[in-house]
């Protein structure tokens, strides 16, 4: 069993909307905060969103004012919430998190400063 275990991708027309949940397995794991990246096919892995420990959020400007990331601390859980989606939204999504401490402001949305890595669910999008 790894780290970090994702749910909740699926298929969904234009429009809809998907949540993912991604459960830490130890809070040490996600102690710094936790994010969202997704891979479309043909490109490289981009930010999604961020939160850190303390709950400030950080998004990517191509998902603002759609996406929402939240989190339960006691349950050492990160959600996603995806309304409004787009084909282009249509991906790989992988739940990454930061153990250690750090990010007393706006969390990163850079890859390097997270230490685990999920398996990915699928999301896709028709129009």
């Amino acid at each position: 069993q790894g780290q970090l275990e994702e749910s909740g991708g699926g298929s969904v027309q234009t429009g809809g909307s998907l949540r993912l949940s991604c459960k830490s397995s130890r809070y040490q794991y996600r102690s710094r905060g936790m994010g969202w990246f997704r891979q479309k096919p043909g490109n490289e892995r981009e930010a999604v969103a961020s939160i850190s420990s303390g709950g400030r959020t950080n998004y990517a400007d191509s998902v603002k004012g759609r996406f929402t990331i939240s989190q339960d601390n006691a349950k050492n859980t990160v959600f996603l919430q995806m309304n409004s989606l787009q084909p282009e939204d249509t991906g790989m999504y992988y739940c990454a998190s930061a153990g250690g401490g750090g990010w007393t402001g706006v969390p990163p949305l850079a890859a390097e400063e997270f230490n685990y890595w999920g398996q990915g669910t699928q999301v896709t999008v028709s129009s």
